[in-house]
């Protein structure tokens, strides 16, 4: 929980700065520290959780506690300028998917079924948006960033779960590149990656 807080209130606050100062334009940045915070935030205390927790609830307590917390800030106008936008609260939709999928995998008794989808979410996602930012300055689908997601995706998901993992990095990849009105790839890509798990390795088919 600290170390989250210091990574989204003081670490990409000061970033934030750093690339004003060299000329950035305040939307890249911000989009900058939104792809930190997926990967810093969201992708290391996953793979940690396997070691350090043995019970859902405190991950529970910090999950609510983070989602409110950012919800707040949209509901009240007070935004965290620094990486948060008025235009959607898909960082809201991060933690609550982060959250849901790890009460998955503590459900089922194998938290790497929760963490996976996680690092798809987390780190892949946040390579695929610091790819494109970096070659187009601003928020875009192109497939450069998918193929970069896929160099990560597919490997981790192969390193965890064989053939099956590395299938649901490869979808949840390619999910990434859509879009929906009302649903982001905050959760599009941890439901498809799940749901490809689940079916080749949980249920009985």
């Amino acid at each position: 929980m600290a170390w989250v807080l210091f990574v989204t209130l003081v670490l990409t606050r000061f970033v934030y700065r750093a690339m004003l100062g060299r000329g950035l334009r305040e939307h890249v940045a911000v989009y900058f520290n939104r792809k930190i915070i997926h990967i810093l935030a969201g992708g290391l205390p996953a793979v940690l959780v396997p070691i350090l927790f043995r019970s859902y609830l405190p991950i529970a307590i910090m999950v609510t506690v983070l989602a409110v917390g950012n919800y707040y800030s949209h509901m009240t106008g007070k935004l965290l300028h620094w990486y948060q936008v008025r235009e959607n609260m898909y960082e809201v939709h991060f933690i609550v998917m982060w959250g849901l999928m790890m009460a998955v995998g503590f459900l089922l008794g194998d938290k790497w079924v929760g963490v996976v989808p996680i690092m798809f979410m987390s780190v892949g996602d946040g390579v695929t948006g610091i790819v494109r930012n970096l070659i187009y300055k601003k928020r875009t689908k192109a497939l450069a960033g998918n193929l970069a997601m896929m160099a990560f995706c597919v490997p981790f998901g192969y390193l965890i779960f064989g053939l099956v993992g590395a299938l649901s990095g490869l979808l949840a990849s390619l999910v990434e590149k859509l879009e929906f009105r009302w649903v982001d790839d905050n959760i599009t890509v941890p439901l498809v990656s799940l749901s490809t798990i689940l079916a080749f390795t949980w249920l009985p088919l």
